[in-house]
């Protein structure tokens, strides 16, 4: 597909890897030279300098037989009108960056009224993340299918566990559980695994469970119920505001300390239930006035990755918080990893997650089957899609031991309505399943792409 992408900040870059990485044909859009420049030799792609609402800039980039526009400035204004224009000028579908906290409850209406194909908006789509984990903190990370109803739950396995050593058949039978181990996490390793496949300390498990039955099965396993009494946000933020609505919604306690008095007096007056602190965090005796030894979870969310990363540091050592850690430019994963910072958060991965799920479902619209959901679970190593499964699919009526499945595949989960299926071989996938598939193979955008 042909694609523009206005913007080469840190979504615009990411975007612009992933689907260079897909076969896609991207064009760059930036006013600042050095950007387009630098991004252009290392993907590969053709960049145009200029404003991305100027019609002869537009013009330049090929609008005329650009199939997605993707507007990803930091402007959200400046996102709009070239949405706007895009569309006048050309054929293209139009995605829209947008940030700010005084347009999140009108997305709808603005994506509707001016004909957006999608809207993102990254610290939204972080909080909604860090708030899934907050309702389950044993794990570091949960990614829901099929409207919340089926997660993805990733879990450290820790030393004393009685998973060390275990191969994942004999889980089910041993707890009197049903899920299904879907990948490992191990080391800079993603493995999607058979049932032989032994356990061990260290590993990061992706457990495909029910999401209402969640902690009951964790629990069997011997993994201790934890709940967040009480929270702590080090910055105050895009993302840190809409956490904090989030976390107020679920009657948690709630404090966060920032430096800036302007953002502070904002916080104050947009959240009346959390105890708002304007200091210096890097503080450390602030952090221990506060309360950081008793506080059940610790979010550094300032816009420094290096203040977070060491913030992260010492909540882990000072107390026993689910610790979430906003990282913005990742260099490294292997480097944080190793600093077992709990919970990674990077807005620019999950908005980058968003725009691919909608690129994958436009190329396949015509295909026996529809992306409903995507995430990458692993890095960049291993995703999750959900399908929705059409008339005519190759992969219909027959089970699934019956199905030749390319290497790297594991068909995860299946829901036929209200019915939610963890699958063995006898399964069969029916029209209007929803199908969660997960691989360590890039660019599946229609189910029949599983089969060899």
């Amino acid at each position: 597909m042909n694609i523009i992408v206005a913007g080469c900040g840190n979504v615009g870059e990411v975007v612009t890897r992933l689907l260079c990485s897909e076969g896609h044909d991207v064009i760059i859009i930036d006013t600042d030279k050095g950007k387009v420049e630098t991004l252009s030799l290392r993907y590969d792609v053709f960049g145009v300098v200029g404003n991305c609402a100027s019609s002869e800039v537009l013009k330049d980039a090929g609008i005329g037989s650009c199939d997605i526009f993707i507007a990803l400035t930091g402007n959200d204004e400046l996102n709009i009108l070239a949405c706007l224009i895009s569309r006048k000028l050309g054929r293209a579908k139009t995605i829209s960056r947008l940030r700010n906290p005084a347009y999140q409850k009108e997305l709808n209406l603005i994506k509707e009224e001016l004909g957006l194909a999608l809207v993102v908006n990254p610290a939204y789509l972080a909080a909604l993340e860090m708030a899934r984990v907050l309702k389950f903190p044993n794990a570091s990370s949960i990614e829901t299918f099929d409207k919340g109803r089926v997660g993805i739950v990733k879990y450290k396995i820790p030393s004393d566990s009685s998973l060390c050593g275990m191969k994942i058949y004999d889980i089910s039978r041993r707890f009197d559980v049903r899920l299904l181990i879907c990948a490992i996490e191990r080391e800079d390793e993603a493995i999607i695994p058979n049932g032989s496949a032994v356990l061990g300390e260290g590993d990061i498990i992706c457990v495909v469970v029910a999401s209402d039955s969640a902690a009951e099965t964790f629990e069997k396993m011997g993994v201790s119920k934890r709940r967040v009494g009480r929270c702590m946000i080090v910055g105050g933020g895009a993302a840190s505001f809409y956490l904090s609505q989030m976390i107020l919604e679920m009657n948690i306690g709630l404090t966060i300390i920032d430096r800036d008095k302007e953002r502070c007096l904002f916080l104050t007056d947009q959240l009346d239930k959390a105890v708002v602190i304007c200091a210096d965090a890097t503080d450390r005796s602030v952090l221990e006035e506060e309360g950081i030894k008793e506080a059940d979870a610790f979010c550094a969310m300032t816009n420094f990755d290096e203040t977070n990363i060491l913030l992260g540091l010492y909540a882990r050592d000072e107390s026993e918080a689910k610790l979430f850690t906003k990282v913005n430019n990742l260099l490294d994963e292997g480097i944080i990893r190793e600093k077992d910072l709990d919970s990674i958060i990077c807005p620019k991965n999950v908005a980058a997650d968003s725009i691919l799920q909608y690129v994958r479902a436009a190329e396949n619209s015509m295909g026996s089957s529809n992306i409903e959901t995507l995430y990458k679970i692993i890095g960049d190593k291993a995703e999750a899609i959900e399908f929705i499964v059409n008339e005519g699919s190759k992969v219909l009526g027959r089970p699934l031991k019956d199905l030749e499945l390319k290497d790297g595949i594991i068909i995860a989960c299946i829901t036929h309505g209200r019915q939610i299926e963890i699958p063995d071989g006898k399964s069969r996938i029916r029209e209007k399943d929803h199908v969660i598939v997960v691989t360590t193979m890039h660019g599946l955008s229609d189910i029949s792409d599983i089969l060899e």
